[in-house]
């Protein structure tokens, strides 16, 4: 019975162990986190240990915003995106140029108008952020954008 229990006992251990590790792992790969006004927010996702971060973490994030550049076939991920959130009263509550295809921003609950640029190219999105639901807008531009 010794046996058993000291076995249950290290394998608790090590799955604790584990997931400790690939929590601190995530969170050293997470991007800085940035400020504009009383808005953080965090950019990036270059790389798959950055990329996987944020994507972990973008359940805290009540709005994470995603950029791709997309074909017949398939989509790659962009960088260097001007990014325009509006709030309801037209009142610009971010503004900012996109380090990697990930944007997680701490915004208030409430309606917004995201602006996406690339190449020229704007892209529109509604987005609702509510207490407790993360919103979520993909921009994808066409090839050769």
């Amino acid at each position: 019975m010794k046996t058993l229990t000291f076995k249950k006992t290290l394998c608790s251990a090590a799955g604790t162990l584990m997931l400790a590790t690939t929590m601190a792992h995530a969170a050293t790969s997470l991007p800085p986190v940035q400020r504009l006004g009383n808005i953080n927010y965090v950019t990036g996702g270059i790389g798959q240990a950055e990329s996987s971060a944020i994507e972990h973490a973008s359940h805290n994030w009540p709005l994470t915003l995603e950029f791709a550049v997309k074909d017949k076939q398939r989509a790659d991920f962009v960088a260097g995106v001007t990014v325009d959130v509006h709030d309801a009263g037209k009142h610009v509550k971010l503004n900012l140029k996109s380090d990697g295809p990930f944007v997680l921003a701490k915004l208030p609950p409430g309606r917004y108008l995201v602006d996406a640029t690339l190449d020229g190219k704007t892209l529109h999105e509604q987005v609702v952020v509510a207490s407790g639901h993360p919103a979520k807008a993909i921009f994808e531009w066409p090839a050769g954008t």
